[in-house]
């Protein structure tokens, strides 16, 4: 099988997201909660402050863009990209509901922007670029579109086995039918997990005083059937694999992914430890 190019990854992609849109509109207020943590840690890591310009890339329905956009206020702004346009329709509908002026979104190509170099005080991406076919030349791009002296913040998820709520439905369907072996080195969710990765990807496109941590948090769930569900409306790949099997191989797949689920019981709750790596560099100058 032919090796699909750039532009297709990326045209699937579209597809993909903008196909459970419904399903991440739907589950908005829980990954707000759930995450809140995150934006936060990228808001400061970007050292976003009262009046600045910011980019932030692979918006979905609006994250971190609409907390930036609070967070520079009435005398800065924020631009957000993401390939979806049912994502970004989400995230304009949500900044109409919090009074946010001073944000607004376009369907754009994170290795292709559509913006003069410099003109950015600061660039966040939260869970995007380990998608994109061509991670250096999106690097290059936020190098290039930032001003002299901003900050990138980057926040990609790290090792499988630190972020078993997005693996266990991956190996529930390795149980039930064969699948060729993942190339580390394709898109996909895992494909910036490894230490020094994306930090030495934007050490190369210009930027400095770059850190690089791994995050550790947990979110939850309040059962089993509630994770389950989540996972069928927003995960794209997980729905793409399910469409290919039988009814008998789909409710194994289910029992199993709730089976493996259940071990996380905490209480009342089905809470899942989870890891990020968050990258920051400064454009020197």
């Amino acid at each position: 099988m032919a090796t699909p190019s750039p532009e297709q990854v990326i045209d699937s992609q579209r597809q993909d997201w903008n196909r459970v849109a419904g399903g991440w509109e739907k589950w908005d207020r829980f990954f707000d909660e759930q995450m809140a943590f995150l934006n936060h840690r990228l808001v400061g890591d970007a050292r976003l402050r009262n009046g600045l310009r910011v980019l932030d890339l692979g918006s979905g329905t609006g994250y971190p863009a609409l907390l930036a956009a609070q967070t520079v206020g009435a005398g800065g702004s924020v631009v957000g990209i993401d390939l979806a346009e049912h994502m970004l329709t989400v995230a304009e509908r949500k900044a109409k509901q919090l009074g946010l002026q001073n944000v607004t979104f376009r369907v754009g190509d994170a290795t292709t922007l559509p913006f003069e170099s410099a003109s950015f005080d600061s660039v966040t991406s939260r869970f995007c670029l380990m998608f994109l076919p061509e991670i250096p030349k999106a690097a290059a791009e936020i190098a290039r579109v930032l001003k002299p002296g901003g900050w990138a913040a980057v926040a990609v998820w790290s090792a499988p086995e630190k972020n078993p709520s997005i693996g266990l439905s991956m190996a529930a369907v390795r149980q039930v039918i064969d699948l060729p072996p993942t190339d580390p080195m394709a898109p996909g969710i895992f494909r910036l997990a490894q230490p020094g990765d994306l930090a030495g990807m934007l050490e190369r496109a210009g930027l400095t005083d770059i850190t690089a941590q791994e995050f550790l948090g947990e979110w939850s769930y309040g059962s089993t059937d509630e994770y389950y569900t989540s996972l069928m409306e927003i995960a794209a790949p997980v729905q793409n694999l399910m469409a290919t099997l039988s009814e008998a191989q789909r409710q194994e797949v289910k029992r199993l992914i709730i089976q493996a689920a259940s071990q996380f019981q905490r209480g009342a709750r089905i809470t899942f430890p989870i890891a990020a790596r968050m990258v920051a560099g400064r454009k020197p100058g």
